[in-house]
């Protein structure tokens, strides 16, 4: 073991060390994916850009893939050095770092649904201010995580090792918690009865949108689930890794659902189906009912028909921009 920090580490962690036989071919085929989403998505929020429909999530979505491009390249250089200690730390902390973005942007999807439901409820001050709240103990736990992965590798202390595991755990915790959140705000959203009918929004069928949504949420869920679940158990030696720890879990539970999720977001197109009117503040902006030529009265004010809420008619208010802005 080397004199001076950072020390290897002692015990198994899930994926082992990379080798170049087993993982770079593995890692390359992810790379190539990861960079034909980010190619995807950026190429639909420049062309969305110039419409003047401005969708945040795409951008978003190409920043995770570029941290996954990072993460891929990390994980190749690391099984060509298997013992360079620096280059292990990166690329850990890229792993365990860049699947935030993605439970953002599937809180802003559930927030979205919520509003279009619940319009009084969704807008309410508490609700909003809760989701802010989450948005900053994300970034938070993101800091904290980094924080104690990397002295992880810079102590021999048993005490402190034994708090950034703690760290760690509660933080796996509460991002698995995140990932699941949007079931219960949605499922909680079309159970609760409403008092009015459902705000349309985007483009596409208001259970498309709900579909998309869970189902991103279930694989995303998946992936913590195990990552959390398997961190839990005791920790074994390096050099006697359980079977949960193998290769094919590393990739399946972390790559795989994750090139799932981003390309299910390119291939249904959520920016169509999430895009909200730019300004939104409170019910009635989503579906175009507080726009100013309804104010003027050039458009009849009346509520969704069932028909627009369900089907793949837009809402009267926001027909016109949505047939002008929203084709890529």
């Amino acid at each position: 073991m080397p004199q001076h920090a950072p020390y290897p580490p002692k015990t198994a962690g899930l994926g082992g060390t990379p080798t170049v036989h087993t993982d770079v071919p593995v890692t390359v085929i992810f790379l190539f994916l990861f960079i034909c989403a980010a190619v995807a998505h950026m190429t639909i929020f420049q062309l969305n850009m110039r419409r003047g429909h401005k969708f945040i999530m795409s951008g978003m979505t190409f920043g995770f893939c570029m941290a996954r491009i990072t993460t891929c390249i990390m994980r190749i250089v690391w099984a060509t050095r298997p013992r360079n200690i620096h280059i292990a730390i990166a690329a850990q902390i890229f792993v365990a770092a860049g699947v935030v973005l993605l439970f953002v942007i599937n809180l802003i999807f559930a927030q979205r649904i919520i509003r279009a439901a619940h319009p009084n409820s969704g807008w309410h001050p508490v609700f909003k201010h809760s989701f802010t709240a989450i948005y900053v103990l994300i970034v938070i736990a993101l800091v904290m995580v980094i924080i104690t992965n990397v002295q992880n590798f810079y102590t021999l202390n048993a005490n402190t090792k034994r708090i950034d595991r703690a760290v760690i755990l509660a933080v796996g915790t509460f991002y698995t918690f995140i990932s699941f959140l949007p079931f219960p705000l949605v499922i909680g959203g079309l159970v609760i009865p409403r008092k009015t009918r459902v705000e349309k929004f985007g483009s596409g069928r208001f259970r498309t949108k709900i579909a998309v949504l869970l189902t991103a949420s279930f694989l995303l869920s998946l992936g913590a689930a195990f990552r959390v679940g398997t961190n839990f158990k005791t920790p074994r030696p390096i050099d006697n890794p359980p079977t949960y720890f193998n290769k094919g879990c590393f990739y399946f539970f972390n790559l795989t659902v994750e090139v799932l999720v981003v390309f299910l977001y390119v291939v249904v197109r959520v920016d169509r189906r999430f895009y909200v009117p730019d300004g939104s503040k409170g019910p009635g902006d989503y579906s175009g009912m507080n726009s100013s030529d309804e104010k003027e009265g050039n458009i009849v004010t009346r509520i969704n028909t069932e028909e627009e809420v369900f089907d793949d008619a837009p809402a009267l208010g926001s027909a016109e921009k949505l047939n002008g802005d929203q084709r890529v």
